[in-house]
């Protein structure tokens, strides 16, 4: 029975991921094609419809895939916990936690799906036929974390070793009670799904009794949730648990939830998001770091310093295309370490805490995901509070330009000054040497040109950028380079997917909690409370970065933008404060957060990657988050930093 349940779970992963694996293929060459045959007016009929179809099917398929993986984003404190014991039962709360919610999202999307999906089509397809993807996604996921519970649940004994075969009954009966428990919560959908608006008699009180104890507990139950965050329960799970129990006690539909969710993800400019994490892993898994280390060494090496500026321009490539500081720390980390430790003798205490703390300045520059969900969030929640929309995601890109520019020229000038200190030779100048790394890397140095060029010019939209890039990057490093071999492209697809549907699950979940504190007055109470308490403006933004810089330490930076700055932005607009410039305080707040001791994610990565003590990884960066919060002081109170560039273009 254990074999045949092992090779069905085989084979309907198998079916996960070449569906995932097609559709992703399809999203990157919809909008590829489409530029291409633009300029000769050749259409293809519907394709942005069925571009964000594809976009809702990858993303909920890509969410099953990094449960299965177990490779969720979570805060996970409790993974440096000494006891086994307590982990394991830790371990196994939390996948009965998230067992249980992702329950109720299975039956509140069936509702949608009947309710706001039924005779709506793309094409000749009808729209339901795409949106079956949530309730299958979340039925999966709810399963999935419920076997994932059951793993730990019969680990028991002080030693971690699982009992005798006879215990297996009991192990499985609390997963299986807690997924009918969710399916009771979602008495509310089950009962519309069925009956419509007018349930039966008998059914009503069951019903009030769930709306009010979500009214009347809704305190207790969201502080429980946040607290099962930090036990490791998986952001997505806690985002989406919080908005359930907040809609709820507002006594909102029980399809509210998956609306925002839906809405989500087939946002067309968040198709950006996940080709653009497929360009940042093809391009870290090529050896087009290993080249591009080589070309600006060969450029710049013969100045004091001059690796320095190689270091901080490579990382920020890196970082710009991957959305996140720690892959770059991961895939360079290495490298760079050995030709500035062991090659050019720099300090061991000044290497790795430049390469710790470089990666970061990548968000600033294009094609950055946290910007465009900053971009995308501030229009959002605009709209929620009846504000006209007039800004672009270019804005944000033009905003986040001259902050990213006074950072990089920071950290290269304590590079120079360092080097200059401890005597770094330089190598000499070689025109011949030079030529042939350029010649090699010259693919991977034309990409930002030709994404920047052909964005900011308007001859692309943002999703066309980052399918261009994908499609560009796959040409280049699979049969041009041939660095990674055609049957290898599936592995990389494999490495990428768990990211892309950990951060996509963030993204719909977190639209849902929005919505729901949006909904609930939260943020203007809090905006008129904070207006009434403090008047002072710059006190405000001393403050918010402050509270920023903690929030940067304990989230991650897509779950800090969904769920943090929806309370920000009106503070920002009674204080008065550009949306443009609040997004960019925003991303350099939680830029340096992440080397903020003592949580800092970017701290546990270096510790990982350099084989270093924690505590020695935090001595290390202290000199440049000191310069970082230098340059965020200075990027919060000169707003012109922020707005000059975008005023020129508007």
């Amino acid at each position: 029975m254990n074999k045949t349940a092992g090779k069905l779970f085989g084979i309907t992963e198998n079916i996960e991921k070449g569906i995932c694996f097609a559709v992703f293929t399809l999203l990157a060459m919809l909008p590829f094609l489409d530029a291409i045959l633009r300029p000769l007016n050749v259409f293809i009929p519907y394709s942005r419809n069925f571009l964000i179809r594809f976009f809702l099917v990858s993303g909920l398929f890509a969410a099953m895939l990094t449960t299965k993986a177990k490779d969720h984003i979570s805060i996970a404190v409790i993974q440096y916990a000494k006891n086994e014991k307590l982990k394991n039962t830790l371990l196994h709360i939390t996948g009965l936690l998230s067992a249980f919610i992702a329950a109720i999202l299975f039956w509140d999307s069936i509702t949608f799906i009947v309710y706001s999906l039924s005779g709506r089509p793309t094409g000749i397809i009808p729209d339901w036929i795409f949106g079956l993807a949530m309730p299958i996604a979340y039925g999966v996921i709810a399963v999935r974390f419920a076997i994932y519970s059951a793993s730990f649940g019969h680990q028991v004994g002080a030693d971690g070793e699982a009992p005798e075969a006879g215990s297996a009954r009991k192990r499985w009966t609390l997963p299986v009670l807690v997924l009918l428990l969710g399916t009771a919560a979602a008495l509310p959908a089950i009962v519309k799904l069925f009956w419509g608006f007018q349930p039966p008699e008998a059914l009503i009180a069951p019903m009030d009794l769930l709306y009010d104890a979500a009214f009347y507990a809704r305190t207790p139950l969201i502080l429980l949730l946040i607290l099962a965050a930090f036990m490791g329960t998986p952001i997505f799970v806690v985002i989406v648990g919080i908005a359930l129990v907040m809609l709820q006690a507002a006594g909102g539909e029980p399809d509210a939830a998956p609306i925002q969710i839906y809405s989500a993800l087939t946002e067309a400019d968040m198709i950006a998001i996940p080709l653009f994490t497929l360009t940042g892993f093809f391009l870290s898994e090529s050896k087009a770091g290993e080249r591009l280390v080589a070309a600006f060494r060969s450029l710049f090496s013969w100045m004091p310093g001059g690796m320095i500026i190689a270091t901080v321009v490579i990382c920020a490539f890196f970082a710009s295309f991957t959305g996140a500081s720690g892959v770059t720390i991961l895939a360079l980390g290495g490298i760079l370490y050995t030709i500035l430790k062991e090659k050019l003798g720099y300090p061991e205490k000044f290497s790795v805490g430049l390469l710790t703390s470089v990666g970061c300045i990548g968000l600033l520059f294009p094609p950055s995901l946290p910007i465009i969900l900053v971009g995308s969030t501030t229009n959002m929640i605009l709209f929620f509070m009846g504000e006209t929309v007039s800004y672009r995601i270019i804005d944000f890109f033009l905003g986040a330009i001259i902050p990213g520019l006074i950072l990089v020229a920071v950290m290269v000038a304590f590079g120079v000054a360092t080097s200059i200190k401890v005597k770094i030779p330089v190598e000499k100048f070689s025109l011949k040497e030079a030529g042939k790394a350029v010649k090699g890397s010259f693919f991977e140095i034309l990409l930002p040109f030709i994404l920047i060029g052909g964005y900011f010019s308007g001859i692309l939209s943002l999703v066309e950028v980052s399918a261009v890039s994908a499609v560009y990057v796959f040409i280049i490093e699979v049969f041009i380079n041939k660095d990674i071999k055609i049957q290898d492209v599936t592995k990389v697809f494999a490495k990428a997917v768990p990211i892309i549907g950990g951060v996509l699950s963030i993204i719909a979940m977190a639209k849902a909690l929005s919505y729901a504190i949006v909904d609930s007055g939260v943020p203007e109470n809090f905006a008129s409370w904070m207006s009434a308490t403090v008047e002072s403006k710059y006190v405000f933004l001393l403050l918010l970065n402050l509270a920023l810089l903690v929030v940067g330490c304990l989230m991650d930076i897509f779950s800090a933008i969904l769920v943090v700055l929806p309370l920000i932005i009106p503070l920002g607009q009674i204080y008065g404060i550009d949306p443009v410039h609040l997004g960019i305080i925003f991303i350099v707040n939680l830029e340096v957060g992440f080397l903020t001791p003592p949580v800092g994610m970017n701290l546990f990565l270096a510790s990982y990657r350099f084989k270093r003590p924690f505590t020695e990884i935090c001595k290390f960066v202290l000199p440049f988050l000191v310069v970082q919060l230098a340059v965020v002081l200075l990027v919060t109170y000169v707003p012109a930093l922020s707005t000059a560039l975008t005023g020129l273009f508007r």
